[in-house]
């Protein structure tokens, strides 16, 4: 005779104060994982749809705790794919976090602008740089033009 299938969940939970650990297997991410009928859903999302109900389409759902393992329903929420991403710890999360430039000025008002890549840059620490380049560049733009002007006048000679 099978087991119910939500006594079997529940099972390979350790409920404690605060975060309920998944005991079963962890994929490679860290994530729980829990064979239901023919396939394997992450532990997670299972609790929340035993818990709270299904998860809303085009939703997923983010740790509040940061623990991968954890099926606590309170601690998971339904939001977008790119919300979930900016709340992280990845590329793309602590870049959103950022309020300053490397130099230190804010990324806010006149001097935020957005590049041809979609990066956030600081217009002060943009002015700076193309001057010096511009420095750097001026002692061979000018030995150029010397070099041009000299076969110019060559030219105007014959």
């Amino acid at each position: 005779m099978k087991r119910d299938v939500k006594e079997r969940f529940w099972e390979k939970v350790r409920k404690g104060s605060g975060c309920w650990v998944w005991t079963g297997c962890l994929n490679r991410g860290g994530y729980g994982e829990f064979k239901f009928d023919v396939t394997c859903r992450l532990a997670h999302r299972v609790a929340y749809e035993f818990m709270r109900g299904p998860i809303p389409h085009g939703l997923t759902l983010d740790h509040l705790c940061r623990n991968r393992a954890c099926v606590n329903p309170e601690h998971l929420e339904a939001v977008s794919m790119r919300e979930n991403n900016l709340r992280g710890f990845g590329v793309s999360g602590i870049a959103a976090r950022k309020t300053h430039c490397p130099r230190g000025h804010s990324y806010s008002g006149k001097n935020l602008k957005i590049n041809s890549r979609g990066r956030r840059e600081c217009w002060i620490c943009r002015r700076l740089n193309a001057a010096a380049r511009r420095d750097r560049l001026r002692p061979k733009i000018r030995e150029y033009h010397r070099i041009y002007m000299r076969s110019w006048r060559r030219k105007e000679r014959q």
